[in-house]
Parts: structure tokens; C-alpha cells; sequence
């Protein structure tokens, strides 16, 4: 005879679970989803039966009942000559990372976008409940999209409107914190470089750049630099800047890959960092930790940025209240050999 608790030759459902658990069917489902928080106690019964049993949610099933596609896309586009090299799209898969593990706790699947030439294909190629955007620019070709699509959305980094809620990345904070240990490390005469892009890290940047360039007595030397030529543009920029002012002592570089480009201009020049120059950066990822010497940068805890992020966006699509600015953790400054101290 069958064992009265197990649904013996066919597929154990949540009504079995539920049984086996002692608990109701609803229970079972907002544990799985997520959508409601469970006790402790009766989650891990619940945990215990559905190991018991080797129950599975039937994803196919669910998505017609709901009309959801039970899938999200992490979006960016920033320029893959930026991310190219090394980095591999560094910061973007780092958020991705943490990002598809969160999602999968409510049973959902990560789509990973990264810049392409026609947006437009990839929202009508991939269905999706919901998008991650990783710091938009101004005219970001994926907002409009979105948008019209009613499509709920959470930005990591501030946008320029169009998103239900985003991230805070702190962005003046950390600016301070890298002009200020510029200037600590005994670096007084420094360009800031930055993208092209209207983008929200860029503007915060240069804001603060320019006023604690006033309130030293620093001319600013704001260099831009099309991220669609990666680092060879920042290359040029900064060797460009060096022969009309050859005493500079610092740059201050918030894109790694920039930074990357910056280093081999100061290496043709035949400058050395940090001796006569230091350099900072912003994502401590692996072109900051590999360069040679490591730059300094920043820790964002990406990690949690992630998490924070996606959670937002799955109870959005749930109808769940979110707050427009979601936060993160404060940033925290890795001073490398990039910045000193010199011999």
C-alpha cells in the first residue's frame, strides 16, 4: 500500500506538500514565491517536505496562470569597447552574479542584455516581467522602451527618470572620497576623465570635482572621452592633456577601462605612478586589482547593490510597495600603490 503522505506514481503537487507540512496550501505557495513572509519553523517543514516528496513547481503552468514569463533582464548600455578587455563586462556580470542567484529564491530566471545595436529585437525576442537597468544615461536607448512597454523597472545607479525605483550608488559621496584621497596622497594638479554619456555617475562626478577644485585653488581640466573607443581614446586624451600640461600630478579616472587607457598613456610618457603621478579609479574590479601598479578604487559592494535591486523589482511585480531610492551600502576606499605612498 502507498504511503498516505507521499503521492505515489505521479507528480507530488503543493496540496501534497502542504499536507505533508501540516500546514495550507496558500502557506506553501508564499513560501515558494516568496510573495509573503513565512516563520522560520514552518518554512523548514515545508523545505523538509518538498525534499521528502522531490517536489518541483511547474514553472510552464504557473506562467499561464499568472501570464507571467517568470523571467527578468539585466540591461546596460554602456559600450562594449569600454567593457572589452579584461574586464569582460566586469561590473555588469558582477551585479549579474548576485543578481540571477536573488532571482531564482522566487523562482525566477535572469536574462543578461548586454549592450547591442538594436534594442528594440531584444525586448520583442525576450519575454520578461520586469528589467534591471544599469546606470542609464539620459537618452539610454533601453528607457523609452521600457517605458512604453509598462514594463516595471529598477535602476542600479540614479537615472534620469523613466524608472519605478533605483539604487543609490552614492555617487557624490564617492567622489568625494576619491578627490579627497587625491589630494591627501599629496596629488594637487589633476584632470578628472569622463565619458561622453549623459549619465548620472558622470554629472555627480564632475559637480563635485569642480567644487572642491574651487575651494583649493585647482584649475579644473574636466577631459571627456568617447566610450566608444575604449581605452585607446582615453590614451590619446590624457597623453593630449600631459603635453599641455606637464606637471600634473594625479588624474582621476572613474571608468576602469579609462583608467587602463590613462596608465598607458602616463607609461608611454614615461611617467611614473605614484612617484610624480597617482591615479584613482571607481569599480574595483579586475582591471583596477591587475594594473600594474593596482589602482586605487572603490568598493561599491556590488554584491548587495544586487540583491537590493533585484528584490525590489520582483515585489514591484508583485504589487508590492517599493521606495523610489533603494539603499546600498556606503562606499568604501582601497587605497593601492596606484595613489602612494611614494619611496
Amino acid at each position: 500500500m502507498d504511503d498516505p503522505e507521499k503521492p505515489g506514481g505521479r507528480r507530488a503537487t503543493v496540496v501534497d506538500v502542504a499536507r505533508l507540512a501540516g500546514v495550507s496550501a496558500g502557506t506553501v505557495s508564499n513560501a515558494i514565491n516568496g510573495k509573503r513572509r513565512v516563520d522560520a519553523e514552518t518554512r523548514a517543514r515545508i523545505d523538509a517536505a518538498i525534499r521528502e516528496l522531490g517536489y518541483r513547481p511547474n514553472m510552464a503552468a504557473r506562467g499561464m496562470r499568472t501570464g507571467r514569463a517568470n523571467t527578468i533582464a539585466l540591461f546596460s548600455s554602456m559600450s562594449t569597447a569600454v567593457a572589452a578587455g579584461p574586464s569582460k563586462l566586469g561590473f555588469m556580470m558582477e551585479i549579474a552574479g548576485a543578481a540571477a542567484l536573488t532571482a531564482l529564491t522566487r523562482d525566477v530566471a535572469l536574462v543578461l542584455v548586454p549592450p547591442i545595436a538594436d534594442p528594440e529585437a531584444a525586448l520583442r525576442a525576450v519575454p520578461l516581467d520586469g528589467a534591471l537597468l544599469v546606470e542609464p544615461a539620459r537618452d539610454d536607448p533601453f528607457l523609452p522602451l521600457l517605458s512604453a512597454r509598462a514594463i516595471p523597472t529598477v535602476a542600479i545607479g540614479a537615472a534620469h527618470g523613466q524608472v519605478a525605483a533605483h539604487v543609490d550608488l552614492h555617487y557624490p559621496e564617492t567622489a568625494d572620497l576619491l578627490i579627497a584621497h587625491l589630494l591627501d596622497s599629496g596629488a594637487r594638479r589633476f584632470p578628472l576623465m569622463i565619458g561622453t554619456s549623459a549619465r548620472r555617475y558622470y554629472e555627480a562626478f564632475e559637480e563635485r570635482y569642480r567644487a572642491r577644485a574651487a575651494e583649493i585653488g585647482m584649475p579644473p581640466h574636466v577631459l571627456r572621452v568617447d566610450e566608444t573607443r575604449g581605452e585607446a581614446a582615453a590614451a590619446e586624451a590624457l597623453t593630449a592633456h600631459l603635453a599641455a600640461h606637464p606637471d600634473l600630478n594625479g588624474v582621476l579616472v572613474p571608468v576602469d577601462a579609462q583608467a587602463t587607457g590613462a596608465m598607458m598613456a602616463l607609461q608611454t610618457a614615461g611617467r611614473d605612478v605614484p612617484r610624480t603621478v597617482r591615479v584613482a579609479t571607481r569599480y574595483d574590479g579586475l582591471r583596477a586589482r591587475s594594473a600594474t601598479p593596482p589602482l586605487t578604487a572603490v568598493d561599491l559592494d556590488l554584491d548587495a547593490v544586487a540583491r537590493a535591486a533585484t528584490g525590489a523589482l520582483l515585489d514591484l511585480i508583485d504589487g508590492l510597495p517599493v521606495s523610489p531610492v533603494i539603499p546600498s551600502p556606503a562606499p568604501r576606499l582601497i587605497a593601492r600603490a596606484s595613489t602612494g605612498p611614494t619611496p
